[in-house]
């Protein structure tokens, strides 16, 4: 994926994300070599947001990217801000889904995508 897709899908994402009365606390946080797109925070529950853009549906849905492999490297991205920043509220992964370019963006948003495995 280009940057210029992948930061416009972003920026439309939290852009989105603020449209329906999240806070966003931090965009591309990284903690060593894990990284979180998006930390929200929404009626007391902390949003960890996966964006994956697409320019297209081709191949797969957008969402489809984001593998257990992924989800372990974001839980563990999650689990370090919140251990750093001392966080003690519910926490949700969601997955948003942008596709389509040049600031035109269809945007689907997975909320609960994923839950950590105990």
């Amino acid at each position: 994926m280009n940057n210029k897709l992948g930061k416009e899908g972003e920026d439309a994402a939290a852009e989105y994300l603020k449209n329906k009365g999240y806070k966003i606390l931090a965009r591309n946080w990284r903690s060593g070599r894990y990284e979180i797109d998006l930390i929200a925070e929404h009626y007391e529950t902390l949003i960890i947001a996966e964006v994956k853009s697409r320019s297209g549906t081709y191949f797969e849905q957008p969402f489809q990217a984001v593998t257990k492999k992924k989800q372990r490297f974001l839980i563990n991205a999650a689990n370090a801000y919140i251990d750093k920043f001392e966080i003690d509220l519910e926490t949700r992964f969601d997955i948003i889904s942008i596709v389509g370019s040049q600031g035109r963006f269809e945007i689907e948003h997975l909320e609960d995508a994923f839950y950590p495995l105990l």
